[in-house]
């Protein structure tokens, strides 16, 4: 974080306090405010405007739109109470997302309208912060943090919120504990720890605020007491719980079954270093942002990999040597941007390291510390060059403002559709073999089957042991026909990863669409002790048994189907059709009847009943059902033969007749129908006494 004042005295460096302000309102009245929140709107909506009409992509559909604990009620009680419900233990930002779904369900807007608004508030917050601190220019921290390019992947990215969401209530936390610390007021304390908790809820990467505090407390004395460390233990409390939390299910649903190399220890050490220097480098000079940045190898690093180590030593060692003076504000800055960063630098395995060392929204809240330095630069600046530069000074706050801007407007523009954002990726990163495999899910979504067969085999070449853009594959031959090739890919994709239920469900399905339901069996059963509650699954398994003329062990199947979703005709129809099987009519009737109030245009199900009310010899309600089972689909061969069939057995020779006709039309080699067709003209042709007879 910033300085607030360019200087300490150089007599006591180990003493000192740093005066803050008392106001967070800049003198010379409402205009002073006025003016830079309204630069600040406009250039926020200058550069987010892209954005905000964007449609989903990455990892917006399994958090928001296919995430099936936003739905209800229950949902929302399981998203606190069952820590493993969701990858990561964010409830409050699960509850803001659950209050979204009620309000927009599906429609975009509102999910960037809301993270759009929370950065707009970080700004304002941030504003305030710097000004507290002594800042006269904290305004122009407020907007470069708008204007960064670095923070627009956490403001255009939907899925992203728990960034934007978890920012305002951080920063409110350091400036309650300010209230404390320098007014002694003790309800700040508390309310610090309280907006610190709410901060964890949103989002763990928050997780080093007591250390930052500690930081703050030596900034400001030139060294930590017994109360500065007392202060922080319920903030290391919450950070130790909550952390280990996020750890434990990054492991274990996070990163799962899926292998990955980190090295080891000074393969690690290497990384960090690597990937602080990146951090760093783009904050600086937010030049060549992608989405997917190369994973450079850390197996055996080379002295030039080693370089940001020393150089961060050096730079470090200096600072402290100028601590009297400047340094002290330097150290507080890069202490907020290496201490908020420590989490991503790869000494713990977090699951987007396995395609990436580095990813922009994770600078969102380091860069703050930056930004804080860069506005005390300006300062420092303004304050030397003298009112006769002024115009100079502004100029050229002016142009880097401008610059940022123009940059975040284009790379907002990328979020627009997955399209969009993929083929972005694609272009800056060749080699990116996840951007590959989601750029061809996109064109595969709009029937552009051939390049996304493309990007498949592009993501596989690039890594053959990649258990989704195998699947993928298998999806599209799926799609084109090509049912036997799409097996291979299936069978790879489980044998790389056992626990990929979806893959093994779909493997399934092409077995039992190559007829081969026998050897479907066993990997519906595996989905289902995967996922108990896969209901496609408990039906098409009873749908293979059903095949393999097993209706008495396919039943219990379909009733287990619906248990979990009653109101699905479907489920119905097939747990109707077993029970047919059986011989059991009156409760076949029954789930045939259900399924028909269900979804009234089901003439399957309309056959069905039919042919069961016939078979309980109800033989008028048949007859109206078949005609209704006719009327939604005419070239229903069943229907045909089955109410001639009725007809003849009602002695309605005539009505029978046409019926038997269309069935032979229908196919004109069932033997039956030509049999029953010959006999109904026998019929009709005696005459009328003899048929009286």
């Amino acid at each position: 974080m910033p300085p607030a004042s360019t200087t300490v005295p150089a007599h006591g460096p180990e003493s000192q306090p740093v005066t803050l302000s008392d106001s967070a309102t800049p003198p010379g009245g409402r205009w002073r405010v006025l003016v830079p929140a309204a630069v600040m709107l406009a250039a926020g909506w200058f550069v987010y405007s892209p954005a905000l009409r964007g449609d989903w992509l990455w990892d917006d559909e399994p958090d928001i739109l296919q995430n099936q604990l936003l739905r209800t009620p229950a949902g929302l009680a399981q998203i606190w109470l069952k820590p493993g419900s969701l990858t990561d233990y964010y409830p409050l930002k699960s509850t803001v997302q659950w209050l979204q779904w009620q309000l927009w369900q599906e429609h975009p807007l509102g999910y960037h309208l809301t993270n759009f608004g929370l950065h707009l508030l970080s700004a304002f917050l941030l504003w305030r912060l710097l000004r507290r601190l002594g800042l006269r220019l904290a305004w122009l921290g407020g907007l470069l943090f708008v204007v960064h390019p670095t923070v627009v992947e956490s403001v255009a990215w939907m899925a992203e919120l728990k960034n934007t969401l978890s920012l305002p209530p951080l920063l409110c936390a350091l400036g309650a504990y300010l209230d404390y610390d320098q007014r002694g007021r003790r309800a700040g304390y508390f309310l610090a720890v309280g907006l610190f908790l709410v901060a964890m809820l949103c989002k763990t990467s928050v997780v080093m605020f007591p250390v930052v505090l500690l930081l703050y407390g030596w900034w400001q004395r030139g060294r930590l007491g017994a109360r500065d460390w007392l202060a922080t233990v319920p903030f290391f409390v919450i950070s130790l719980a909550l952390g280990l939390v996020t750890i434990g299910l990054q492991r274990q649903l996070g990163i799962g079954d899926e292998v990955f190399s980190m090295g080891g220890f000074f393969a690690r050490l290497t990384g960090a270093g690597l990937i602080f220097a990146h951090y760093f480098s783009t904050c600086i000079f937010p030049a060549g942002l992608m989405p997917i940045y190369p994973r450079w190898s850390v197996d055996s690093p080379s002295l030039v990999q080693l370089l940001p180590w020393p150089v961060l030593a050096a730079t470090l060692g200096w600072l402290w040597t100028q601590r009297a003076t400047w340094g002290r504000h330097a150290l507080f800055g890069l202490g907020w941007f290496l201490l908020n960063l420590a989490p991503f630098l790869g000494l713990v395995a977090v699951s987007y390291m396995r395609f990436t060392w580095a990813m922009d929204h994770l600078a969102y809240i380091p860069l703050l510390g930056l930004i804080g330095l860069a506005t005390a630069g300006a300062e420092v600046a303004v304050d030397r060059l003298g009112p006769r530069f002024g115009f100079g000074v502004f100029a050229g706050i002016t142009a880097l403002v401008l610059v940022l801007a123009t940059a975040s407007r284009r790379q907002a523009a990328i979020f627009r559709d997955s399209e969009t954002f993929w083929s972005h990726a694609v272009v800056k990163n060749p080699n990116a073999w996840l951007a590959h495999n989601n750029l061809g899910t996109a064109l595969m979504k709009r029937r552009e089957l051939a390049a996304a067969g493309e990007h498949f085999a592009a993501a596989l070449r690039l890594r053959p042991d990649y258990a989704f853009a195998h699947y993928n594959l298998a999806d599209l031959l799926v799609k084109t026909g090509a049912s036997i090739a799409a097996l291979r890919h299936y069978e790879e994709a489980v044998r790389l990863r056992p626990g990929f239920y979806a893959a093994r469900y779909n493997l399934g399905n092409t077995l039992v669409e190559l007829d081969r339901p026998a050897d479907a069996i066993p990997h519906f059963e595996q989905v289902l002790r995967l996922k108990p509650d896969h209901v496609d699954a408990h039906n098409n398994l009873g749908h293979a048994l059903f095949l393999l003329h097993r209706p008495r062990e396919a039943a219990p199947r379909f009733e287990a189907a619906l248990r979990l979703q009653p109101a699905r005709a479907d489920l119905r129809y097939n747990l109707g059709a077993a029970w047919f099987e059986l011989g059991q009519w009156t409760e076949a009737a029954t789930q045939f009847e259900q399924a028909v109030q269900l979804k009234p245009d089901f003439p399957e199900a309309w056959c069905k009943l039919a042919t069961t009310q016939w078979r309980l010899n109800r033989l008028p309600e048949a007859v109206g059902n078949f005609e209704r089972a006719l009327r939604l689909a005419p070239d229903s061969l069943e229907a045909h033969y089955n109410l001639g069939a009725v007809q003849f057995q009602l002695g309605h020779f005539a009505e029978a007749l046409p019926h038997f006709e269309a069935a032979l039309r229908l196919q004109p080699s069932l033997t039956a129908a030509r049999e029953s067709l010959e006999l109904t003209r026998k019929q009709l042709s005696q005459p009328a006494t003899a048929l009286g007879k």
